[in-house]
């Protein structure tokens, strides 16, 4: 992958570029980045720019052959680890090499996909994908192979944060004090979900949200789209490359959790002293608790979205609001005044509540129907 390829972040890939220049490659780097910023083509590159000798802050100048083989990310010393699961195609003690054609597909189509999209082409998206101890002991034993081509070694460990505690422990002594050449990457979303003594041992890098002029650019050679277009759909992206495209190809996903939360805040708001309501009420979290954790994950992310929303409408801050809603009769104006100072901070701390919870494989349905409940009485408490 090249770094021409990859969109913004001119500064991390002329640190980056540079440390490799002049000699100073860390031995374990952590890559923390929001979803659609860029931290895992970022790390193929950089790793293609170590293993074949690339200079002059990009993929070119170096080995030829070992440039072609990262083409088809086929070098022999580049190894990843990524989130696995069980599936039709595998029953049992599932590691990275048995989806290996997955992942090249995975991250020559969608090198700024989701977890979720990963998910999604393994047909796991109803499970959470995990790096376990099999997949600890896969990593022990390639990095005690010597180097195929005699130079360096990349492991790259992606969406670190879902190693489970028994491979964090198992990979803990060999972060520490690689063999000699060896390099890791680590990239997460979530830095506080690994384990402090590995995070410790790591050089951290943060990679910010990519700018909203950059994602413009960038989709409109995806398509023919007017200026006014993709500044909007650069807007409603946040950062979010990979939601840009979604946006782009209009992601019937979006479609689904605008009914979702719909009927949600009208029932909660019907909910006060109303049984029938309440019961409405239990029937949809049945309804979200049915589909797969990732996706309840998603949803909940988009709930926060939608009130973040209506809150900027609330105070009058229209020039950043990016929300059209489509569902016939809902104004996201007359739902607005619902959403203050008062209740939006409590609002964000019961779904971020909630999600952390679904996280750690709590009961849907009753996580679900908690959050709707407060939420009832979130709605209509009045503003300070």
């Amino acid at each position: 992958m090249l770094f021409s390829e990859i969109l913004g972040l001119a500064h991390i890939k002329s640190y980056l570029t540079s440390s490799v220049d002049r000699g100073r490659i860390p031995h374990a780097q952590l890559f923390v980045g929001a979803n659609g910023s860029g931290t895992l083509p970022m790390a193929i590159a950089y790793a293609q720019y170590i293993l074949c000798q690339n200079q002059h802050g990009e993929n070119t100048g170096g080995t030829a052959a070992c440039n072609v083989k990262f083409e088809h990310l086929a070098h022999p010393d580049l190894h990843f680890a990524y989130p696995v699961a069980t599936n039709d195609k595998v029953k049992k003690h599932p590691t990275a090499n048995h989806f290996a054609e997955e992942w090249r597909t995975f991250v020559s189509t969608t090198p700024y996909g989701s977890l979720f999209d990963w998910h999604v082409l393994l047909g796991i998206e109803k499970k959470q994908g995990q790096i376990g101890v099999d997949e600890a002991l896969e990593v022990v034993k390639k990095l005690s192979l010597k180097s195929y081509e005699g130079g360096y070694k990349v492991m790259l460990i992606w969406m670190a944060d879902k190693m489970n505690v028994a491979a964090s422990n198992k990979l803990l002594k060999l972060i520490e004090e690689p063999p000699e050449k060896t390099v890791f990457i680590l990239i997460t979303e979530q830095e506080e979900q690994l384990i402090q003594t590995i995070r410790s041992r790591c050089q951290v890098l943060h990679f910010p949200a990519l700018g909203a002029q950059v994602i413009e650019e960038a989709i409109q050679k995806e398509g023919s789209l007017s200026d006014t277009e993709a500044k909007k759909i650069a807007h409603q992206a946040n950062g979010d490359y990979s939601k840009a495209l979604q946006l782009l190809h209009k992601d019937e996903g979006e479609d689904q959790f605008e009914d979702w939360f719909i009927q949600w805040v009208r029932t909660a708001f019907r909910a006060k002293g109303n049984k029938a309501a309440v019961n409405e009420l239990i029937r949809w979290s049945e309804t979200i608790a049915g589909v797969g954790r990732e996706t309840q994950k998603k949803f909940l992310a988009y709930c926060l979205d939608f009130f973040r929303q209506a809150l900027l409408m609330n105070y009058g801050a229209e020039e950043l609001v990016f929300l059209s809603p489509k569902t016939n009769g809902f104004q996201l104006a007359k739902f607005a005044p619902f959403v203050h100072g008062a209740n939006i901070m409590q609002i964000s701390e019961e779904l971020q509540d909630a999600m952390y919870h679904i996280e750690r494989n709590g009961n849907a349905k009753i996580i679900l129907t908690d959050l709707s409940i407060k939420l009832t009485r979130l709605l209509h408490k009045k503003a300070a």
